[in-house]
């Protein structure tokens, strides 16, 4: 776990809330390092979404557990942020808990994965993905959590060793939830931050309901965006 698990997005807040209120609501799981309502400075007026920062990871997962949080009258929606330079990706608005895993060597099991990831929270499973005809491994899996911050987590560090190889997470989208989000893309969302777009399109195929970039070890996924 790092630092990156520390920052959460705060969005849908009331255009009354200031850093002031934000704080108030959210030190309550922890102490905050930061916490800030992004502003339109040109018209001195809230974006209604922001940022909190706390002291640890725990203090993070705490703020999470308690969702959903209602601030100044408003049900707000919490996730992990990440880096500005992972936007662009199609997003996907739909709660996601399902993972996809690629780069993996024959010599990792579903156990493996099992293992590893249940570090982040719960599992329903994980499955290393094999050609229905050979047998053979296809070098990709994907893992089911019970819960989407969870799934958030593993994607917010992108790269990770099992079994000492290196693989990289992403989040995974349903053939409807690329569609839709193909639909959307390339446009800036609002409200999103700086530097912040919805992204569309891309060549790729599909596993299963599963949309798959340029290469097997791709999937289209969703990141919130930092300023």
């Amino acid at each position: 776990m790092t630092n990156q698990l520390c920052k959460l997005f705060v969005g849908g807040l009331n255009v009354q809330t200031t850093d002031e209120g934000l704080r108030a609501h959210f030190e309550q799981y922890g102490q905050l390092t930061d916490c800030v309502v992004v502003m339109n400075q040109p018209l001195q007026r809230s974006r209604c979404f922001g940022f909190v920062t706390y002291s640890s990871v725990e203090e993070a997962d705490a703020a999470m557990a308690a969702r959903p949080h209602v601030v100044d009258g408003n049900n707000v929606d919490l996730k992990r942020a990440v880096a500005r330079e992972d936007a662009g990706k199609p997003e996907a608005l739909a709660k996601v808990k399902k993972i996809f895993v690629g780069g993996l060597k024959d010599d990792i099991e579903d156990e493996h994965l099992q293992e590893y990831f249940s570090q982040f929270g719960t599992l329903e499973k994980a499955q290393v993905i094999t050609d229905k005809d050979t047998g053979k491994k296809r070098g990709f899996g994907f893992v089911y959590f019970e819960d989407n911050d969870s799934a958030d987590k593993a994607v917010v560090m992108k790269f990770h060793v099992i079994s000492g190889h290196k693989v990289e997470v992403k989040k995974a989208l349903t053939k409807q939830e690329m569609q839709s989000a193909g639909g959307r893309g390339g446009r800036g969302g609002r409200g999103m931050g700086r530097g912040s777009g919805y992204g569309g399109g891309g060549r790729g195929g599909y596993y299963g309901d599963y949309a798959l970039g340029q290469t097997v070890c791709q999937v289209f996924f969703f990141f919130l965006v930092t300023i």
